[in-house]
């Protein structure tokens, strides 16, 4: 565009169109002038930002010890020099990662789920749980009550909306040092309207339930989380403060089975081996109707390009983490991915992280994730808690 014509641009449509940029050059325009670089100070601006800025379905990804899922390689290092560690950004539709520093996270927490813009690190030490919610795009920090129960390494869930945030923590009390059990689950929330529970929400688990993943999803007011030995998915209701379980489709033949939430939907996504009944090796997906008891297969992975997956996976296993249309596949011990797109019903390998991470020991975990500039759920968080370093709002 002509100079001449840019420069008599009202200067609120100049905002709305830097309000739309993707965050890696939004940050990069920041050095444009010094009004743009004060532009993420501007309470204006921000608002503008939070009515204008359109979605983004990526992910963000952290490093993590292979061989146990609680200790991440970033968390470890955070420790030896008293705090930060890195995550890395993944844009699904143009096939772009990014690296991001997070100087400010404390040390001895990892991550354990995200929503709304925020990424939820949690103590790695058993006992009651710290709690530090992140936006990792701006580096800022804010920390939660503990919870009141005594757990070794739970499943936990976060839901975070514009005027609300509920977290749950589900599973592995401890009893005594000798024992752990997978028995209660306490819950957080708090809302806009002045509802607060402050973990003072609690609920048994079903019995004879087994909790290893440590991940949850949530998709229309319910939690939802694999149980193992045999398969079946656990779901938590928040209203009615129940749990209930469902079972799992094909449970006796499914392999690394992983749930994760596309486009308002429970999905199931794992692989199926039924050798004694000639059926072909598959990886498939499975969605859970309205109902929430049955499954309806919704994609099966073609079989030429499952060949291929399963010489590379080679029985190691693997993760699945969804956002909107997309659906990225972890092959564990590798640098290798799978993307599925839901839009336009393609598979492709994705380009490995340049920045390191799936090979050998290290493995990447991953999360839905929006990055955002800005969280308007902060507020409330800040009336309850005193922060590190309260959030751009």
């Amino acid at each position: 565009m002509d100079s001449r014509i840019w420069s008599r641009l009202p200067q609120r449509l100049v905002d709305r169109v830097v309000a739309s940029l993707p965050p890696p050059a939004f940050f990069r325009a920041r050095a444009v002038c010094k009004r743009w670089y004060g532009l993420i100070f501007s309470t204006a601006f921000i608002e503008l930002y939070l009515q204008v800025s359109p979605s983004r379905h990526w992910f963000i990804f952290f490093k993590q010890q292979g061989i146990k899922n609680c200790i991440y390689k970033n968390a470890a290092s955070a420790a030896a020099s008293g705090g930060g560690g890195e995550a890395f950004l993944f844009d699904p539709e143009n096939l772009k990662w990014y690296r991001l520093g997070i100087p400010m996270i404390p040390a001895g927490v990892t991550p354990a789920s995200a929503s709304g813009g925020l990424v939820c690190f949690v103590s790695e030490e058993s006992g009651s749980k710290s709690i530090v919610l992140c936006n990792p795009v701006m580096g800022n920090l804010i920390q939660l009550p503990s919870t009141l129960r005594p757990r070794l390494c739970p499943s936990i869930g976060l839901t975070i909306t514009n005027s609300s945030i509920d977290l749950i923590f589900a599973g592995d009390d401890l009893i005594s040092p000798y024992a752990v059990k997978n028995l209660t689950s306490e819950s957080f929330h708090i809302d806009g309207g002045g509802f607060y529970s402050i973990w003072g929400t609690t609920a048994a688990l079903p019995r004879l339930c087994s909790l290893e993943s440590g991940r949850m999803i949530h998709v229309a007011g319910r939690f939802y989380c694999m149980n193992y030995s045999p398969f079946s998915v656990l779901a938590y209701d928040v209203v009615s403060n129940q749990w209930s379980k469902i079972q799992a489709p094909m449970r006796r033949f499914l392999r690394s089975p992983s749930l994760v939430e596309s486009r308002g939907k429970a999905v199931l996504v794992a692989a199926v081996e039924k050798s004694k009944l000639n059926v072909p090796k598959s990886l498939r997906l499975w969605a859970l109707q309205e109902c929430g008891a049955a499954w309806v297969e919704i994609e099966r992975m073609p079989q030429q390009l499952y060949n291929q997956f399963a010489e590379v996976e080679w029985g190691r296993g693997f993760d699945a983490v969804a956002h909107g249309d997309y659906v990225v596949v972890l092959i564990k011990g590798s640098e290798r991915a799978l993307l599925f797109d839901f839009g336009g019903k393609r598979w492709s390998w994705i380009c490995p992280c340049p920045y390191g991470g799936g090979g050998g020991e290290e493995e990447l975990r991953g999360f839905a994730y929006e990055p955002r500039l800005a969280v308007p759920i902060t507020g409330l968080l800040e009336q309850l808690t005193l922060p590190f370093n309260s959030f751009a709002a």
